[in-house]
């Protein structure tokens, strides 16, 4: 786990061999009724990642981005950052799963 400006980052990585692995990420805090996931889909597009992003009934908002790594951290970075002047990011957990799907661009579900 990693503490970067008061926002929980936790990564949580599965050791097995698969054909595709994707970075799930789970985001709490203020993001929902903000525009987070429209902002989200453009930093997706500024990274050339694909994917999607949904609301959550919780409250929180999953990511899920398929894409060069070293631009998936940068990505994760700036959506630690709030990317909407109205969002707070208090948490954030990110996984690697295996999947089946195939994404060809990034929506919003």
């Amino acid at each position: 786990m990693f503490q970067l400006i008061g926002v929980r980052l936790h990564y949580l990585y599965k050791d097995t061999e698969c054909d595709q692995m994707i970075t799930d990420i789970l985001v709490s805090g203020v993001v929902q009724g903000v525009g987070f996931r429209y902002a989200t889909k453009q930093l997706a597009g500024e990274f050339n990642l694909k994917g999607w992003v949904k609301n959550n009934s919780d409250g929180t908002v999953q990511i899920q981005v398929d894409g060069d790594g070293k631009k998936v951290q940068k990505f994760i970075k700036a959506i630690k950052n709030n990317p909407t002047g109205s969002s707070h990011v208090s948490d954030i957990k990110v996984t690697e799963i295996e999947t089946t799907e195939t994404f060809h661009q990034f929506t919003i579900k």
